[in-house]
């Protein structure tokens, strides 16, 4: 009983792991600064860029879908992120803008 128990404990905090939990937000938001993410978007939706996070038809609808789109405009500003600094920067897009759990 005791080992069913643990076991079910252990499988339900998986699956509410914070999202890019492993990601630094603070290095996220050196790296959203340093390839100027914010003018891509800016050409897009105007303003200051963020309302491409918030608008009602964005294309991130969930944690699964924000590295591939880290991915995809990364490769359109050139930056050849490592997977640390995609988990950084989706952990600062995620504590600003989408609040996935």
């Amino acid at each position: 009983m005791k080992k069913t128990l643990f076991a079910l404990l252990f499988i339900s905090s998986a699956v509410h792991a914070v999202p890019f939990a492993k990601g630094h937000a603070d290095n996220g938001k050196k790296l959203f600064t340093q390839y100027d993410c914010s003018s891509c978007h800016e050409g897009k939706v105007g303003g200051d860029g963020s309302a491409i996070f918030t608008r009602p038809n964005h294309k991130v609808r969930s944690a699964d879908d924000l590295i591939p789109q880290i991915k995809f405009c990364s490769g359109m500003v050139g930056a050849n992120l490592t997977a640390q600094e995609e988990q950084d920067l989706a952990a600062h897009l995620n504590q600003r803008y989408y609040k996935f759990k």
